[in-house]
């Protein structure tokens, strides 16, 4: 076993997750309810960065926006989840994690 080989291994993976970490911030998703009266944008870290609201909701009850704004919220962070996974698995490559072991860490 060669320890200087499996140091620079160590250091090309963190130089990779590292990357993986600055393209995942990159990512946006939307996520609509209403038939697109509300939409939520989020980013590959789950940060909310946006919403838009149709002005024909506020003509509804407070609880018909909330539950609006929730959906979309949900939406948007299952849509950035699934564009992530997207994006880690053509960073990752054949790289073969354990079971459980999600990227970045």
């Amino acid at each position: 076993m060669d320890f200087n080989k499996m140091l620079k291994q160590a250091q090309e993976m963190q130089e990779r997750v590292q990357e993986m970490k600055d393209k995942l911030k990159n990512i946006k998703a939307d996520g609509t309810s209403g038939a697109g009266l509300v939409v939520a944008t989020m980013n590959g870290s789950n940060e909310l960065v946006s919403i838009k609201i149709d002005d024909k909701v506020f003509k509804e009850e407070k609880g018909v926006l909330e539950d609006l704004i929730v959906a979309a919220v949900n939406n948007a962070k299952k849509a950035v989840e699934s564009k992530t996974q997207e994006e880690m698995s053509k960073l990752t490559g054949d790289l073969k994690l354990p079971p459980g072991i999600k990227l970045p860490f």
